[in-house]
């Protein structure tokens, strides 16, 4: 039997645009060990490939985009407290040191560790029926690295609300495009297209001025969010509840994934 394929790549060469899927819909695209280290090679991949000029980053189905790690992926963990193996760290594009553009389509679900994606996009365009939240605080874990990606995209106040708030609360695409989370709003089904014509017109442009815009604009909030970053793994040492307790809120969970919960 053949290892499951956990990302899927398509390269227009025409276009100079790549799509990158995260292709485990059964668990809502939640990313295990895999599929962490696929999206890393990928990502580090393009830097060499020239007939990939731009990127849009997708789920595959129609219920998410991503929701974070998939809680039955097993990481081992250093026993000092001063150290914390996260395999979601090199998931994004400028983690690896692609500063090509790289642009999300989010239908269905986004949430939890998909903000490691969402945190590197240049930008994000999602459908009417995509949902925002953050988990973490419900299940006793501390929302660091989340946080701090959102926080570089969002109103101090809508990314505190979002972080805790939990599973009680979820931001809907609307009110995602309210406060500039998104930049474009879609039929449902049309996210994909949206994006992909965004990435093409930016692919038809000068490479070199492209890529040198993509570091001035995040330059203008790097050190910041470096120095934020670089805070987050004492935060979760401290803050996250041993992982039995933790698995005991999520396995009492209400409802679906989130369990009760009011949009907004």
């Amino acid at each position: 039997m053949s290892a499951e394929v956990a990302v899927r790549v398509d390269t227009d060469k025409d276009t100079g645009v790549a799509v990158v899927t995260l292709d485990r819909p059964a668990r809502h695209n939640a990313v295990d060990l895999a599929m962490a280290a696929e999206l890393a090679r990928v990502w580090r991949g393009f830097r060499y490939d020239d007939t990939v000029r731009a990127a849009v980053v997708t789920g595959a189905g129609t219920r998410a985009f991503c929701t974070g790690i998939d809680r039955a992926a097993e990481v081992p963990q250093p026993s000092s407290p001063y150290s914390i193996d996260d395999p979601l760290l090199t998931i994004g594009p400028k983690a690896n040191d692609l500063w090509k553009p790289v642009i999300a389509a989010v239908r269905g679900l986004a949430c939890g560790g998909a903000f490691y994606l969402l945190g590197e996009a240049e930008f994000v365009v999602a459908a009417e029926d995509a949902q925002f939240f953050d988990p973490h605080t419900s299940y006793g874990m501390v929302s660091a690295y989340e946080s701090v990606h959102m926080a570089m995209r969002m109103p101090f106040g809508e990314a505190a609300r979002m972080a805790l708030m939990g599973t009680a609360e979820r931001v809907s695409a609307r009110r995602a495009y309210e406060t500039g989370l998104v930049s474009e709003l879609t039929a449902p089904g049309a996210e994909l297209a949206a994006a992909v014509r965004c990435a093409a017109v930016i692919a038809s442009y000068p490479t070199e001025a492209v890529q040198g815009t993509v570091r001035a604009v995040w330059a203008a909030k790097e050190a910041v969010r470096q120095q934020a970053l670089a805070h987050a793994p004492q935060l979760i040492a401290l803050g996250n509840l041993p992982p039995e307790r933790q698995a005991g809120l999520f396995a009492n969970r209400r409802g679906g994934v989130g369990g009760g919960y009011r949009v907004r």
